[in-house]
């Protein structure tokens, strides 16, 4: 199994749309660790790490979010394996 870490930035109407909870709560589904968090511009800003697979699998999800949100943009990057903790919101 090949583990792969990203940083992950969504803009859009992704801010009081339950977008933190909603990916928690598909990162958790999907077995990847992380933290997903607010950021002062808008934006919401996320840590993925995991199983190759099931990381792009949650980025792809990001791109429709939850119901409520309006996702513009999201922009990835490849981020360094950190600790395997479970998926955490930040506020």
């Amino acid at each position: 199994m090949s583990h792969v870490a990203r940083h992950v930035t969504i803009t859009g109407r992704v801010q009081g749309v339950f977008f933190r909870a909603w990916t928690a709560e598909q990162a958790k589904a999907l077995g990847v660790n992380g933290w997903v968090r607010n950021a002062p511009d808008g934006s919401v800003e996320a840590h993925l790490q995991g199983d190759r697979w099931a990381v792009q699998r949650l980025i792809e999800l990001l791109h429709r979010g939850p119901p409520s949100a309006v996702v513009d943009e999201v922009v990835e990057e490849t981020a360094e394996l950190g600790p395997s903790l479970e998926f955490e919101v930040r506020h």
